[in-house]
């Protein structure tokens, strides 16, 4: 199933895209200036890095299925925050959990900042 935002998804839409992985649909609707901030690494600065980084994410986990277990929403007026807990199942046969929290800041639509915090914890 293909699955697509046009320019009138919402931010709570946009922000659910990207954190579950599907970012082309997710990228249209960045800011040029963004800034990504993975807690605990250096700030991914500009839409180019940003999409840069998406693309080889995207291409470690062609081989990886992913479930959620937890994917919550809390929408509030220009931000969005995703909490989720994933589990990542390599081709391999290996398991990984990760707990995330990204927080999203929209304006006029278009994503300016995402922080996200992540820990891998025992599954």
């Amino acid at each position: 199933m293909s699955f697509t935002l046009d320019e009138t998804a919402t931010p709570e839409e946009v922000a659910q895209a990207f954190s579950s992985h599907r970012f082309e649909v997710a990228l249209p609707h960045l800011a040029d200036d963004i800034v990504w901030s993975v807690v605990g690494d250096e700030p991914v600065l500009g839409r180019d890095a940003v999409e840069k980084l998406c693309r080889r994410s995207a291409e470690d986990l062609v081989e990886v299925t992913t479930e959620f277990q937890r994917f919550r929403t809390v929408v509030g007026g220009d931000s969005v925050v995703v909490d989720s807990l994933a589990r990542y199942t390599e081709a391999g046969g290996d398991v990984s959990v990760v707990a995330s929290c990204d927080i999203y800041d929209f304006v006029d639509g278009r994503v300016t900042e995402i922080v996200s915090y992540t820990i891998e914890i025992d599954g």
